[in-house]
C-alpha cells in the first residue's frame, strides 16, 4: 500500500476518534516504509489524545523522532507545542519549558494567518487562562454538554417511536451522531427500561420535578425532626442518571461500531 493511503487513512480514523486504529495504521506504514515525518505525526497525535502520561511519554517520542527528519515540520511543531502546553510544569518541567521554543519556531515558519499560527494562539490562549477564566470555560462546557445531551435525548426518543411503529431504522453508517442513536435505541429496548425511555423523552421536566422532589423530601426529613440534615432525596436523581449514562454508553458503542466500519472499508479496499 503506498504511505499516501496510510496517511488517508490515520486522518480519517482521528476524525471518528479510533485513536489505537490510528496507532495501528500508523505503525504499520511505518513499519512498511520506515521513519516518516507526516506517519511519526499522526502516532503522537493518537496517543496524545488519550491524554495519558504514557501515551504522552509515546506522543513526545514520536514528536521527537519526526522533528529529528524534518525539523521545520509546521504540523509536528504544533503538535508537540500542544503537547509540551498540556503538559504539567511540576511532574514533567523539561516538557513544560519546550512549549516556547516551539511557539518560537513555529511563529518564524507560520505566516500570520495560517492555521498553524491559529493553532498556536488557541493553545497558548487555553494555556494562559486564569482561574476565573477556566471557572467561565468549565460552565460553558458544562452548558454545550447539557444542550448537547438533550438533544441527543429528544433524537433517541424520535427514533424509538419509529421504532415502536415498526418504521425501519435508518442506517448509522459513518456518522458517529446516527450510530450513536442507534446503539441507544438498542440499549433501551425492554420493559425493564420503559421508565429511563420516559425520562430522556420528558428530560427537562423530569430534571425540574426531581429537583422540588428531592428538595421536598430533603426538608420533610430534618423538619419532622428524624434527620438533623438529609442527603436522601437526592437518590431521586438515580434514575436520571441512570438514564444519561445509557446515552454515555450508546456513544462509546456508536463510536466503536464506526471506527469498525472505517476499518472494514479499508480492509475491503485492500482485497480488491
Amino acid at each position: 500500500m503506498e504511505r499516501q493511503r496510510y496517511v488517508e487513512r490515520c486522518s480519517e480514523l482521528y476524525a471518528v476518534g479510533g485513536f489505537a486504529a490510528v496507532r495501528e495504521t500508523a505503525e504499520a506504514g511505518l513499519d512498511e516504509y520506515g521513519p516518516d515525518p507526516v506517519l511519526l505525526r499522526w502516532l503522537g497525535q493518537a496517543h496524545a489524545a488519550e491524554d495519558e502520561d504514557d501515551h504522552d511519554r509515546e506522543a513526545e517520542t514520536a514528536y521527537r523522532k519526526g522533528l529529528a527528519l524534518a525539523p521545520h515540520d509546521l504540523g509536528l511543531l504544533v503538535s508537540y507545542m500542544e503537547l509540551c502546553l498540556r503538559s504539567d510544569s511540576f511532574d514533567h518541567p523539561s516538557r513544560a519549558r519546550r512549549a516556547v521554543e516551539l511557539q518560537k519556531r513555529v511563529e518564524e515558519l507560520a505566516p500570520p494567518g495560517s492555521p498553524e499560527r491559529e493553532r498556536v494562539d488557541d493553545a497558548t490562549g487555553w494555556a494562559g487562562r486564569g482561574y476565573w477564566d477556566d471557572l467561565m470555560a468549565g460552565a460553558a462546557l458544562g452548558r454545550a454538554q447539557r444542550a448537547a445531551t438533550e438533544e441527543r435525548s429528544v433524537l433517541v426518543t424520535d427514533a424509538l417511536r419509529r421504532d415502536a411503529r415498526g418504521e425501519s431504522r435508518e442506517e448509522a453508517g459513518e456518522d458517529l451522531d446516527t450510530a450513536a442513536v442507534a446503539a441507544a435505541v438498542e440499549l433501551l429496548q425492554g420493559a425493564r427500561n420503559a421508565p429511563l425511555r420516559l425520562l430522556l423523552a420528558h428530560r427537562v421536566a423530569a430534571y425540574v420535578l426531581t429537583f422540588a422532589l428531592s428538595f421536598g423530601l430533603n426538608k420533610a426529613l430534618v423538619w419532622s425532626g428524624a434527620l438533623e440534615f438529609s442527603p436522601w432525596g437526592w437518590l431521586l436523581y438515580v434514575p436520571l442518571f441512570a438514564a444519561e449514562a445509557k446515552l454515555r454508553r450508546a456513544e462509546r458503542i456508536g463510536k466503536e461500531r464506526v471506527v469498525a466500519r472505517v476499518q472494514a472499508r479499508h480492509q475491503a479496499t485492500d482485497t480488491v
